[in-house]
């Protein structure tokens, strides 16, 4: 049954998990695929910790639908059948749901959810965060959760195959809004709650974005500073400037600082590790090398 939140909202690093604790909530077609497939057995199978299934979304993850492109006869399944209908067969469930699944048996901390919904490498990442929140968190505490992020421009998309571009922002609010995602739903809202959240969304119409030059030169900061921080990823078009500018707009009028404290912390984490781990690529590569130079000469001689 629905177990009650350690605590709600943004204390403790220990996460509720809400309803179901062996199925997190997941449609009964996509876990049994899921639990049957070769890549979520064999390959999700190895890895053993939070970074490594961080790194695995970023490698393999191009897109948040419940099944692969074309592996599945969804003609005239609509609404509510469209889960249902042909238990036997599905189709080949998706990286993406694999990947979910598998942060599900990890049993992920607060902190941790908030390292991946604030990522900075790739919105699919955040993307199974938010993913994740939607999935096991209680539906009293999904504004929080999201609130945020109602205006993150970050683009994705989020179809198989591609042709779905939206923004974070805007997947939020269809996550908050809408019970159908593709073809599977999400765990109900009760309906009080539902009501409470939609009259919230009402009062935060989608925010266009920034025009005017002083956004402009704002943005063109940003960009700066960044780029002479890290002169690769600033390059990258998964990076939305705007993102951090428009969450330290959000948080001049929230008094959440602590939140943001911790958001700011996780960040700066993310980013020296990342500079590790490419310190001990490189270091890795030339010993290769050295090693292939050494065979090289003893084979001569």
């Amino acid at each position: 049954g629905a177990t009650k939140p350690a605590v709600s909202g943004k204390q403790g690093n220990v996460l509720p998990l809400w309803g179901n604790e062996k199925t997190m909530n997941l449609n009964p077609m996509i876990l049994t695929n899921i639990l049957s497939s070769p890549y979520f057995k064999v390959q999700l199978y190895e890895l053993k910790t939070y970074h490594e299934v961080v790194d695995e979304i970023y490698f393999k993850v191009t897109h948040v639908e419940p099944w692969e492109k074309g592996s599945r006869k969804t003609a005239g399944q609509t609404g509510m059948c469209g889960g249902v209908r042909g238990v036997g067969t599905g189709g080949i469930v998706s990286t993406a749901f694999c990947l979910l699944y598998k942060l599900f048996t990890l049993k992920l901390t607060r902190k941790q959810v908030m390292g991946l919904i604030t990522h900075t490498d790739s919105p699919y990442i955040r993307a199974l965060g938010f993913m994740y929140i939607r999935y096991t968190q209680p539906p009293t505490d999904l504004w929080d959760w999201f609130e945020s992020f109602l205006d993150d421009e970050e683009d994705l998309d989020v179809k198989a195959g591609g042709g779905c571009v939206m923004t974070i922002g805007e997947m939020l609010r269809s996550f908050l809004t809408k019970l159908e995602w593709f073809s599977t739903l999400f765990p109900r809202i009760p309906v009080p709650v539902q009501k409470n959240i939609d009259q919230q969304i009402k009062t935060r119409p989608r925010k266009i974005k920034k025009d005017g030059k002083e956004g402009a030169e704002e943005i063109d900061r940003h960009v700066e500073r960044r780029r002479s921080r890290s002169p690769r990823r600033s390059l990258s078009p998964r990076r939305s400037p705007r993102r951090s500018r428009s969450r330290s707009h959000h948080r001049e009028g929230h008094g959440s600082s602590s939140f943001d404290r911790e958001l700011e912390r996780e960040k700066e984490r993310q980013r020296l590790e990342r500079e590790a781990k490419e310190r001990e690529k490189e270091r890795r590569r030339s010993r290769s090398i050295d090693r292939g130079l050494e065979r090289r000469r003893s084979s001569r001689s």
